[in-house]
């Protein structure tokens, strides 16, 4: 799931970023050198994870930091894997455009169109809300791991209480995203991830991209910390189920993917292997304001912000040990991403990457990219 606090926090960072960097003067041409755009410096020591910085279609740095796994002594890096979190959504929202492309759903269509048992409360809703959180579903129905079915999802976001009539204001919620993965199976008629290996990450070489298709060796898999440095296993060894997470996760977080794949994904968004230009405009179009008055605006699975360089688009994702963000600059042809397997530390010299931290490290890489 996401870390909210965090999404607003760092967003406004990065938009503060770009105003200054658009002071700089831009290159004539791309340094022929690779851009350091990570340091050793950026981030405590102790902590660890990966991350991945791409200017004008190419990879200027992918590494890791610190210990993928701390009783083995194995270094991350950047084909490590890790939870995504709530990146996953932009996943989820991908898949919806490339399902309209293909002509089996619209946007504008009730999720009775798709899903049975609608009460009258819900009737409204269209999947355009639940892409947009406003549709007045709540957060989420229980804990990331309970072990609730696909059916069970299902009852518990019908029965649940609205917050509001669909189409109002914007509140994040998980379950309209679990929604959106049932919807995916019922338009596809396969599974959620099945769907979603075939049109979208096989297109985009994005082989290490999954819940359990991938069927990754333990050792490629970071272990995830809680602020106490105590480990918590790997994604998968939580409770799951056959087919991945349970249904409070599936759909709206829990994805596993690289640093490495993380860029591939990118580069797909560039060209047209997995939406058409159509379908891309749709889903980066800044659609409602995260909070009144505001200046970030959230489209399908994406923040969208404004700064001299043009669009930006943002998300983060994380679960209370493993937390990523994500940053591209379309007109810039720039991202970054980085994921870490520890996102807190309560020690003498504590740290929180879902914070300050975080924001501060995702400037910086932007800034020497950008500068560069």
């Amino acid at each position: 799931m996401a870390a909210r606090s965090g999404l607003i926090r760092a967003a406004a960072v990065v938009g503060s970023l770009l105003m200054l960097a658009s002071c700089s003067q831009e290159p004539a041409e791309p340094a022929p050198e690779r851009i350091e755009a990570f340091r050793p410096s950026d981030v405590p020591e102790g902590s660890s994870g990966s991350l991945v910085a791409a200017l004008d279609g190419r990879v200027e740095t992918c590494t890791g930091w610190g210990l993928a796994d701390r009783e083995n002594q194995t270094a991350a890096d950047c084909d490590t894997v890790y939870d995504v979190g709530s990146n996953t959504k932009q996943f989820t929202a991908a898949a919806v455009m490339k399902l309209q492309m293909q002509g089996k759903l619209e946007v504008t269509d009730p999720i009775g169109r798709h899903l049975d048992g609608v009460p009258p409360d819900k009737r409204g809703i269209r999947l355009q809300q639940l892409l947009t959180h406003t549709a007045g579903l709540v957060d989420s129905v229980g804990d990331d791991y309970d072990p609730l079915t696909r059916d069970g999802l299902l009852t518990a976001a019908m029965d649940s209480k609205l917050r509001n009539r669909p189409g109002g204001p914007f509140h994040y919620s998980n379950v309209g995203y679990s929604l959106l993965a049932l919807i995916i199976e019922e338009a596809s008629g396969t599974s959620y991830e099945e769907y979603l290996a075939k049109a979208l990450f096989a297109p985009a070489g994005m082989r290490q991209t999954g819940y359990v298709i991938p069927d990754w060796p333990s050792s490629e898999v970071a272990l995830e910390y809680d602020a106490k440095g105590r480990s918590h296993g790997r994604p998968f060894d939580h409770p799951w189920a056959e087919d991945g997470p349970y249904w409070n996760l599936h759909g709206n977080g829990g994805m596993l993917s690289t640093a490495r794949d993380m860029f591939r994904w990118h580069r797909a968004l560039e060209g047209r292997r997995v939406l058409d230009a159509k379908a891309k405009a749709e889903l980066f179009k800044p659609r409602v304001l995260e909070e009144p008055g505001g200046d970030f605006r959230y489209a399908y699975g994406w923040v969208v912000m404004q700064s001299p360089h043009g669009r930006v688009l943002w998300h983060n994702g994380g679960n209370g040990w493993t937390y990523s963000e994500i940053v591209r600059i379309p007109s810039r042809r720039a991202m970054v991403f980085w994921v870490t397997n520890q996102d807190r530390s309560s020690g003498t010299e504590g740290w929180t990457f879902d914070g300050d931290l975080g924001a501060t490290l995702t400037q910086s890489v932007i800034e020497r990219l950008l500068s560069s």
